[in-house]
């Protein structure tokens, strides 16, 4: 079978590995979630009286982009439009239910986009494509659709080069025709290097829709390795994910994710070749919770230790036991992922002590002259037969006072 080609975007989407989505909007200042308007029956002419107290006094688009920075991300998604239709930015004549229109009376788009690159991180735009306040959505949906699409295009044209587009909402009317060629055709034609990304929602988890999609989606689902051979070229995979049960803010949503947890999901997207995609719900005032800032600072340093090995790592047929695996780079290096293991202690204060274990894996075909940790640089002992591309090592456990919860190896040739 002929090798797929992979775009250059594709490739460096991938090399991301790790990015902050962002759920941020009129629905905020009510903290119960992003479908409030829909879900508790708000009537439109109530709901969007929420633009007047839209104020943003302490959104700092800055410190946004360094905190996705500190937590080892590349790049963040911004709601720049979500289902209720109000825009974060200047929507340029469309309408007037924006950022600019309210007493933010600022581009904040504009604002992030500026941040991102000032700290080197890429900005990605979601969109809805789905709208409870036009009403063309609902009475002339072709026309509809041409604002949909010149609302992308000031996406486009205005805020200097992207790394892409997010589109949500098609699974809403899955018989509908989008016009997706005009829709994609317009940010190739402005923005030819944008990933573009059209999530297929819950239950169509993984699925290609459309020949220029970029990365397919695995909402709130881990994903699969995905078979993906009658696609003309190479896609990418992201899986999106709360924190808590909700997008947007939600006050009183106290069932968190452990970080331990989040660090596992990670290195499980890694593991079949997918980026994780971390939702934050900022507060009405543009400020995160301080929960899930503290749970992307936890998780910015395991990445300060293993960041090179989740973004540079790719999936390998190499396999250890339970959920242990191994990534190889693109130069050949090799690394191993190592879930459960003990910590080193007395038995009277410290559960399940042990000087560690030992872990295989097949598929190591490459001559091996050491296996190291990289987080202490400590060499262990290995035994290895190439030829039939078996390993073993006594993969020592942590010291007491440290539990990285998946821990890498690296091994050199």
């Amino acid at each position: 079978m002929e090798k797929q080609k992979t775009e250059k975007r594709v490739e460096e989407f991938e090399s991301m590995a790790f990015g902050l989505f962002v759920h941020w909007g009129l629905y905020s200042q009510l903290g119960k979630g992003e479908w409030i308007q829909r879900n508790g029956r708000i009537p439109a002419e109530e709901y969007q009286k929420l633009k007047n107290t839209f104020t943003a006094e302490r959104f700092d688009a800055r410190e946004l982009a360094r905190t996705a920075k500190r937590a080892g991300m590349r790049y963040i998604t911004l709601t720049t439009r979500h289902h209720d239709g109000f825009s974060l930015y200047d929507t340029r004549g469309l309408n007037d239910y924006d950022a600019p229109h309210s007493p933010a009376g600022r581009d904040l788009v504009a604002e992030f986009v500026d941040a991102c690159r000032q700290e080197d991180i890429v900005p990605f735009f979601y969109h809805t494509t789905i709208d409870w306040y036009e009403e063309s959505f609902v009475k002339d949906f072709d026309r509809y659709l041409e604002y949909l699409r010149q609302s992308v295009e000031i996406l486009c044209t205005h805020y200097g080069r992207v790394g892409g587009f997010w589109f949500d909402g098609n699974w809403n009317r899955p018989e509908a025709d989008w016009k997706l060629d005009e829709l994609y055709g317009t940010i190739r034609k402005y923005q030819p290097d944008a990933i573009i990304i059209n999530n297929t929602g819950m239950d169509a988890r993984g699925k290609l829709a459309h020949p220029e999609i970029d990365s397919v989606t695995f909402e709130q689902g881990l994903p699969n390795p995905a078979d993906r051979r009658d696609a003309s070229k190479h896609v990418a995979a992201e899986m999106c994910y709360t924190m808590n049960d909700h997008w947007g803010a939600s006050s009183a949503d106290y069932n968190y994710k452990s970080p331990a947890e989040l660090i596992r999901v990670l290195c499980h997207c890694r593991k079949v070749g997918t980026n994780l995609l971390l939702n934050v719900g900022p507060n009405a005032d543009g400020t995160i919770p301080k929960m899930q800032e503290a749970v992307l600072e936890i998780l910015g340093s395991w990445m300060d230790t293993y960041g090179t090995a989740v973004r540079d790592g790719r999936p390998a047929d190499i396999a250890g036991e339970g959920k242990d695996f191994g990534l190889r780079t693109a130069d050949g290096r090799l690394y191993l992922f190592l879930f459960d293991l003990p910590i080193c202690g007395s038995e009277h204060v410290t559960v399940g002590s042990g000087s560690g274990r030992v872990a295989a894996f097949s598929g190591v075909f490459d001559k091996i002259q050491a296996v190291r940790w990289i987080d202490n640089g400590q060499k262990l002992p290995f035994m290895q037969d190439p030829e039939n591309g078996m390993l073993a090592f006594h993969a020592v456990g942590y010291d007491y006072g440290v539990n990285r919860v998946v821990r890498v190896a690296e091994l050199l040739r």
